[in-house]
């Protein structure tokens, strides 16, 4: 039986800091410092962070949820780009950030990311976005490839700060 897709409480903000903690690391660049990985665990992935994302109107973490155990997780962010560089080739507007999407690696090759990715483009149209946008490292050829085939388009590109190292991303957009 598939795992659930929902949208979080606030009673997952732990379950997804622990998801956040195993999956993060697999979409970083090989060569990323393990304390860079951890600062930025700490600095936006922690239980805290999940807590005031989750209270906040404009996010939206949907999850895989199988039986209580959390599997899988995206975060939309119902916002205007603030980096200058992403609204600058951003062209389907009013756009909405797909900020993460992360699934436990014991479910790779499933279809749990793809439904899950899915699901939370339908979420997004059906609050109003015309597009789509996330960002994701520029050496990271597998997660590339799962977002073209989920219909998005490299636009543009930003920088990411991990930790004290600068990583370089494409933006991807997707119109709805």
């Amino acid at each position: 039986m598939p795992d659930t897709i929902r949208t979080a409480t606030a009673n997952d903000a732990g379950k997804l800091a622990e998801l956040a903690a195993v999956t993060f690391p697999l979409a970083c660049p090989p060569g990323s410092s393990p304390a860079d990985i951890q600062a930025h665990l700490e600095k936006t992935l922690s239980e805290a962070n999940f807590s005031e994302y989750l209270a906040d109107a404009n996010i939206t973490v949907m999850v895989l949820d199988d039986d209580g155990q959390l599997t899988g997780y995206t975060m939309l962010i119902a916002k205007p780009a603030s980096d200058p560089d992403v609204a600058s080739v951003l062209s389907a507007l009013p756009s909405t950030e797909l900020s993460k999407c992360y699934v436990h690696p014991d479910h790779h090759g499933k279809g749990a990311a793809s439904r899950l990715i899915q699901a939370s483009l339908a979420l997004a149209a059906d609050k109003g976005a015309s597009g789509v946008w996330l960002g994701v490292n520029s050496e990271n050829a597998k997660a590339i490839r799962f977002y073209e085939k989920s219909g998005f388009q490299r636009v543009g590109t930003k920088s990411f700060k991990l930790g004290n190292t600068v990583e370089h991303d494409f933006v991807m957009e997707n119109r709805l």
